[in-house]
Formats: C-alpha cells, structure tokens, sequence
C-alpha cells in the first residue's frame, strides 16, 4: 500500500513512462517544454526551485546541469532512481513527502513547478494550495485544457492507447478553473502558454521531428496553437511579487501593459 494516497508521481518516474519521450519527437516535446519553463524563470536573479513530483526529471535535470538551485519531491523513494542514473549526487536536494502536505515553510522557494501532475491528482486544488503556499515568487504547472483537441477526448483516448501503450486517464481543466484556483490561494495567473496544437499521439505516431517543428511553427504562427493549443504551460505569480516584477526590466519580455493593469485592479480591490 502507497504511504501516500495520492502518488501518480510513481509511475511518471519510472523508466517506462520515460520511454515516452525516448527518440526525435521526444526530445523536441522536452525542447519546447525546458524553453517555455525557462523563459519564466528568466525573470528572476538566481532562483531557488522546488520541482513537485519531478523524478521523471524532464525539468529538474537540465536546469541543475545549467546550475540552478533545484529541490526535489517524490511520492517513494524510487522516484529519485532517475535522478540518480545522471550522476547528479550532490548537486541537488531530494525529498520523499506527501505532495498535499509538503515539509516546508511557507514562501520558501522563489518558484515551484508541477509537470506531468495535475492531471492525475483528484484533490487538485490541494495541490494547488501546497504549491501556492511554498511558493514566495511563482508557480509554474502544465494541464491539459478543454478548449483544445481534448474535447475529443473520449473519442479519440482509445486511439491514444492503441499508439502509446502506457497511457493513462487524466483530468482536463480550463482557464477559469485553473485561474480561480490560484486566485483564491494569493496567485494571478499572467501566462497561458500552449505547447501544440496537435495532440501529442499524433506527432509520436508520425514520429518526425522534421514534421512536428514544421506544423507546430505554422499553427504558432498564424495564432491558432495560443487560441486552442494543448497542454498549456500556466505561470501563477504570487500578488506582492508580480506587482513588484511587473516594474522589473527582467520581467519586461513575459507580462505585457494589459496584464500590468490587470495587476494593479487586483491590488487595488
């Protein structure tokens, strides 16, 4: 029996699940996914992360190898194996906690991640309330949203399955939903970055990366990836951080006038 009753976390650290995003169009999913991550990240001097069921180490892997202060959670001990096959010993902090009650102090890291979990967590909004507590600066999370593809999702998850073998279910979500919830934890949501616009069984069943970055650059393009793209990479910042970054030349390239404005109605509310 898990310790924890909720550790979908497990199963997205282990080899198999990697395996998803072995080969071109794998690495190219983790290209756009590292970039994305990074551009947000980019508006802070040296910060300190904490990576929420991050032993599939998509993220926490190459930001410690480009030297940011990295801390880890995992739902078991095994979900640091693959952290470990990298021969990072020492350079990162590790953890093994129930990712809804997290052992940390309130506003101890600048920015707190979640991939590949949401969606599998079903008490969400506590994850969201744990991830927005730790949090001092932003929280930074991807979900896979309704307004995409995935309104074909019963439909089209048999497919997936035929293509991908270790798929699983997973909980969609939309903008509003995902907003309200950091709102109501002290956090405004000023980015919704999708990823693709093709579902990602298609690009892994036609598997060229020459085909993904070409049609995914065009859909980018021509607007329609931002209007219906899926999943979407969402960076919440804390209320008094953002107000501050807002006026910050680091952040001048991620939140535009509209959003400062948005900002500075919440505050004054």
């Amino acid at each position: 029996m898990d310790k924890y009753k909720e550790t979908p976390d497990i199963l997205t650290s282990s080899e198999d699940y990697a395996s998803r995003f072995h080969g071109k169009t794998g690495e190219y999913f983790l290209e756009i996914q590292l970039a994305k991550v990074e551009k947000y990240l980019g508006g802070y001097y040296r910060p300190t992360i904490l990576d929420v069921g991050g032993g599939h180490a998509q993220l926490a892997i190459p930001l410690i190898q480009k030297g940011y202060n990295v801390t880890i959670t995992g739902s078991d001990d095994c979900c640091e194996e693959r952290l470990l096959a990298a021969g990072l010993q020492g350079s990162y902090s590790y953890h093994t906690c129930d990712m809804l009650n997290l052992p940390f102090k309130d506003n101890c890291f600048d920015v707190v991640l979640a991939f590949r979990l949401i969606s599998h967590v079903e008490r969400w909004q506590l994850l969201i309330r744990e991830l927005s507590r730790v949090a001092k600066k932003a929280v930074i999370i991807d979900y896979p949203d309704w307004r995409s593809t995935n309104i074909l999702y019963s439909m089209l998850f048999p497919i997936k399955k035929l293509f991908e073998k270790n798929t699983r279910n997973y909980t969609l979500f939309t903008r509003k939903e995902i907003s309200q919830e950091f709102e109501r934890n002290g956090l405004i949501v000023t980015e919704f970055d999708p990823e693709f616009l093709l579902p990602m069984v298609v690009h892994r069943a036609v598997n060229s990366r020459y085909f993904s970055q070409f049609s995914e650059n065009v859909f980018a393009t021509i607007g329609v990836t931002q209007l219906l793209g899926s999943p979407i990479v969402a960076c919440a910042q804390k209320l008094q951080s953002t107000y501050q970054a807002e006026r910050s030349s680091l952040k001048s390239s991620v939140l535009s006038p509209a959003k400062l404005r948005t900002s500075d109605q919440l505050r004054n509310n």
